[in-house]
């Protein structure tokens, strides 16, 4: 990597940072120098404007989203194994951020009513993610793991908002319950949707990680 590059780098890093804590809106060149401790005009050459900053705020957050909580979980046996990895990574990230916040969520807060380039790249990084679930959830399904009937487009709905119910109750409420009740709402949704304590003892049995996995965008596998 060059130096230019490294160095932009550097400043996303630490502008990635600092919208955690203040959200996307409240980046600010100037904000941003400051942390990084370069001028405003050396901030202002990586980027060009402050709504180039946040996209690059977005990109980051979203490419290190899928290789903490998506691609681990390509290792596992697709159909229930995966998904359950899945969904435990989800709430591991869910859990780190329970002090800084996600980017995902204040983003939606922020931006849910104004239209433009950072809303889209918010809302195309979340619908990207929850393809990559719906994609997981089908393939439990083509597997035997659930319901051959089941709606998938519901199962993928009433994950995301347990996920969305986590934060809050974690977040805001300070709810010392959160994740026991995250993670007994999501046995419920399996058991609902055709899982089974048999199920998942076979499953787990018959789990073999697979090997030589090709990198692809969370909405493709």
């Amino acid at each position: 990597m060059q130096k230019g590059q490294q160095t932009k780098a550097t400043i996303v890093d630490a502008a990635l940072g600092l919208a955690t804590q203040i959200g996307l809106e409240g980046l600010s060149i100037g904000a941003l120098a400051e942390v990084a401790r370069m001028s405003k005009s050396g901030v202002f050459a990586h980027f060009g404007s402050r709504e180039e900053l946040q996209l690059s705020v977005v990109r980051e957050y979203h490419e290190r989203f899928e290789a903490e909580v998506f691609y681990p979980v390509l290792k596992e046996q697709r159909g229930l194994p995966r998904l359950r990895a899945l969904f435990a990574n989800w709430m591991k990230r869910t859990s780190a951020e329970i002090d800084s916040g996600c980017l995902y969520i204040s983003g939606a807060a922020e931006f849910d009513d104004r239209p433009g380039p950072v809303r889209d790249a918010l809302a195309s990084s979340v619908k990207t993610w929850l393809k990559a679930v719906h994609r997981a959830v089908t393939q439990a399904r083509d597997e035997g793991h659930l319901s051959a009937d089941l709606d998938a487009n519901q199962m993928v709905f009433e994950i995301h908002g347990l996920i969305l119910a986590l934060h809050y109750e974690a977040r805001f409420l300070k709810s010392a319950q959160s994740l026991a009740r995250a993670s007994l709402g999501f046995e419920n949704i399996l058991q609902r949707y055709g899982a089974s304590s048999q199920t998942h003892t076979q499953v787990a049995k018959t789990s073999k990680p697979s090997e030589g996995k090709v990198k692809k965008s969370a909405a493709s596998r």
